[in-house]
């Protein structure tokens, strides 16, 4: 196959997929044991594909010999050994990055001290009956609200897919590592940008609220131009892996499970752009969702569809 071909097919050029099975290598070896294994690098590929198309039966068809209970075991175990990973594929900014990471972002709308802007995003799924209601969000629609934390580049530097579509972004923050992480900065005096459903904290800067002068609203421009990284970083996230974005249909798997595979797109994410992976548009009558899609517009899927229309 074509690297062009690789990359559309995986989101990973050759070198790029190689590498990630031998990371992955040693927790996956233990399949191909069985008289039905399946080598190693099938897995990652099988579950790459699935990842990026969002299509569980085209991934089956795909995989050589694979049924659907094999490729449901294949997809725990490929999670199972990229998550082991978590830490070196998510890493927030530690002291000696910052000023890197504040002259960065204040390139973008020249606000100083900036490390990270905030947002939440909603990925779709199929709900559990008997909490159904806890995971409706307020477009009606059944997800996870995933938090997120982005430096300039779209790099993510922390997630959260722990709670449901109903909770308020601002609740997830407040319950999530975000505080502790940015109090242990204090000295520091760095800060997280975020949108105005957010508190106003001295670690985290939202708008103004009703704006009354030039310079309040000069701010929020500026607020603006800077904070919209993070709905690009959606927007790219759930181009690249459509399993997470509404035109890849609902995920049909437990919560638990859609944590693991949200966690696991935001790491390979990161493995691609470190690896300097560019994203490469579908060819197709579809082409025009993934390429809307790559603008983002934080949790917004109306907003998202509008732009497909």
């Amino acid at each position: 196959m074509e690297e062009r071909n690789l990359i559309i097919t995986y989101r990973f050029d050759r070198a790029t997929i190689q590498e990630l099975c031998t990371q992955l290598e040693p927790d996956l070896m233990s399949a191909i044991r069985h008289p039905t294994g399946i080598p190693p690098q099938v897995q990652v590929l099988s579950v790459l594909h699935f990842l990026a198309s969002g299509s569980f039966q085209t991934t089956v068809a795909m995989a050589s010999a694979s049924s659907q209970p094999m490729f449901s075991n294949v997809l725990s175990r490929v999670l199972s050994a990229l998550l082991k990973h978590t830490r070196s594929y998510i890493v927030f900014p530690q002291v000696e990055d910052l000023p890197t990471v504040k002259r960065d972002f204040y390139a973008l709308g020249h606000i100083p001290n900036i490390i990270g802007a905030i947002d939440g995003t909603h990925v779709a799924l199929v709900p559990p009956h008997r909490s159904e209601q806890v995971y409706r969000n307020r477009k009606s629609y059944h997800s996870m609200n995933v938090q997120m934390v982005c430096l300039s580049d779209q790099y993510i530097s922390h997630v959260n897919a722990m709670f449901p579509g109903s909770v308020h972004d601002a609740y997830i923050m407040r319950n999530s590592s975000i505080p502790y992480v940015m109090g242990q900065l204090q000295r520091q005096r760095v800060r997280l940008l975020g949108e105005s459903g957010y508190p106003n904290l001295s670690w985290l800067l939202t708008p103004v609220r009703n704006p009354r002068s030039r310079a309040e609203e000069r701010y929020n421009e500026a607020h603006g131009r800077t904070r919209r990284v993070i709905e690009r970083t959606f927007g790219l996230l759930k181009a690249r892996f459509r399993c997470l974005h509404m035109t890849g249909g609902y995920l049909f798997y437990s919560p638990k499970k859609v944590c693991q595979i949200i966690v696991a797109c935001c790491m390979l994410h990161n493995f691609a752009l470190v690896q300097q992976v560019p994203f490469l548009q579908e060819d197709g009558p579809d082409g025009g969702v993934v390429a809307a899609v790559e603008h983002g517009d934080s949790d917004d899927e109306e907003a998202e569809q509008r732009k497909i229309a």
